[in-house]
């Protein structure tokens, strides 16, 4: 596993991708800024750098050029935003970047891309969202996640014993038709958590929701994300 330093000035983005990355067995340093990276460059020397474009003391290209230009660019670099355009991401991957992740990201994408990096494989060409192939092969395409509907994404063949008593019991066809959705959807979650061992990262894969979404979808449900046997990695 590797050393993956996370520089991202947003709290909340800091967290979720620690979160992730530890529950995939790598270990983490975070940095909020440009100088906390250099540091923690220096410091741990790690594999990997998620690093976000928009900081408020030196942006994220700027620092990528200045590890280029003093030759401390000795690891793969993915570049991270929600406000970058097409030209910024040519920019980062001419400087050295290995590839570009547009915010936000989902959880396929993030794990592809640090595979990808930590192999020093380059990412696929890819359809950008006009239709038109991205100039460069690394940007990464804008992927909308989809609230999730009632059948989507369950296994064709299951059937209401498969989902054991409590679930069962969560199905009342005399309710209202939103009433008998979230408790559908409820079960649904439960069933995945129990199969899952509680690992978030595994239920955001099997049901096919970004991780962030998947948390305020189960708080919206009234989940309770205590009850898996790993709780919340």
């Amino acid at each position: 596993m590797a050393n993956i330093l996370v520089v991202d000035d947003e709290l909340g983005i800091r967290d979720l991708l620690s979160e992730i990355l530890n529950d995939e067995g790598h270990t983490i340093e975070l940095a909020e800024n440009a100088a906390q990276a250099r540091a923690a460059r220096l410091r741990n020397r790690p594999d990997l750098v998620l690093l976000d474009i928009w900081m408020p003391d030196t942006d994220g290209v700027s620092l990528l050029k200045e590890w280029s230009s003093t030759g401390a660019l000795t690891m793969p670099v993915i570049m991270m935003s929600g406000h970058a355009t097409i030209d910024t991401a040519v920019e980062a991957t001419k400087i050295g970047a290995h590839s570009f992740l547009e915010k936000p990201i989902t959880l396929q994408k993030l794990l592809k891309a640090v595979e990808q990096a930590l192999a020093r494989t380059p990412a696929r060409p890819v359809a950008s969202p006009l239709g038109r192939n991205a100039p460069i092969t690394t940007i990464e395409d804008r992927q909308d996640i989809a609230d999730m509907v009632i059948g989507q994404n369950t296994p064709a063949m299951m059937t209401m014993a498969d989902l054991g008593p409590q679930a069962r019991q969560a199905f009342d066809l005399n309710k209202p038709l939103r009433e008998a959705r979230d408790g559908f959807e409820k079960a649904y979650f439960e069933f995945h958590l129990a199969q899952e061992g509680g690992s978030m990262t595994r239920v955001a894969e099997q049901t096919g929701l970004e991780r962030t979404h998947l948390y305020r979808k189960l708080k919206q449900l009234g989940v309770d994300l205590g009850r898996g046997k790993r709780g919340l990695v």
